[in-house]
């Protein structure tokens, strides 16, 4: 559910920011993308279950690595980061696409169009319980999630290349859904929250690397920007084969 909220976030977002540019502006889209942050930020901390939580004291002394000391974590966390780069790369390349080919709203809809994926595939995933550990689980939703990448290699026309976007998005929810059961096996005693919040900045470096390396390769006009969310994706499941037996089944 968690995955699929997510989704349905990042499917409105882009749309809603291409429109409000179309319609009213950059400034004003800018304009409005920081006062929604604001409200939400304001509606989440403002409700109950934020308001009044407290953190448990954790009992026993702490280790300084944290869940970072857990060897299928380092992995994990590593993998996700390859993740976050091809995740990372999306907007770079739909501007990219949309450009060569005079299509301006596919910096939108293409991000939008990963994102259905998203929303597809977490529903796919969580209608049924499916065979296997949740490591299994990873390294299928991997290999999918890098495959889908392939079809936007050849930099296909704005029909294609929505199209495109969709395939490697629908194995995303389940590839996220079964990194986090991982993460509540492998976190220690008392740091699952701290794990998580591990797989969630993995996530976000490897976006941040994704999306400079895209720009640059955009630049240099003589790589496919296509090939950048590829090497990450393809990146993460390596590692996560590679390393797929430090990860408990």
């Amino acid at each position: 559910m968690d995955s699929r909220t997510q989704g349905l976030v990042f499917v409105v977002g882009p749309l809603l920011a291409v429109g409000t540019t179309i319609g009213a502006g950059a400034v004003a889209a800018s304009a409005a993308t920081a006062a929604l942050g604001m409200l939400g930020t304001g509606l989440v901390i403002t409700t109950p279950p934020s308001a009044w939580w407290t953190p448990t004291a954790s009992a026993g002394r702490r280790h300084w690595a944290g869940p970072l000391r857990v060897p299928g974590l380092r992995v994990l966390f590593a993998a996700l980061a390859g993740t976050g780069v091809a995740l990372g790369s999306m907007n770079v390349l739909a501007i990219a696409v949309g450009d060569r080919h005079h299509a301006g709203w596919l910096a939108g809809v293409m991000p939008a169009a990963l994102s259905v994926g998203s929303v597809l595939g977490g529903l796919a995933y969580s209608r049924r319980a499916w065979p296997g550990p949740p490591a299994r689980h990873l390294v299928l939703a991997a290999t999918g999630f890098a495959a889908g990448w392939l079809a936007l290699l050849p930099d296909p026309g704005p029909a294609v290349a929505v199209l495109g976007a969709v395939l490697p998005g629908s194995f995303l929810a389940p590839l996220l859904a079964a990194a986090f059961l991982s993460v509540e096996r492998l976190a220690p005693a008392g740091e699952s929250t701290e794990a998580a919040a591990w797989l969630v900045a993995s996530i976000g470096i490897g976006q941040a690397a994704g999306t400079g390396l895209s720009s640059l390769a955009v630049e240099a006009s003589q790589l496919p920007a296509a090939l950048v969310p590829l090497a990450g994706a393809g990146a993460a499941l390596w590692l996560l084969q590679r390393f797929n037996d430090r990860i408990p089944t």
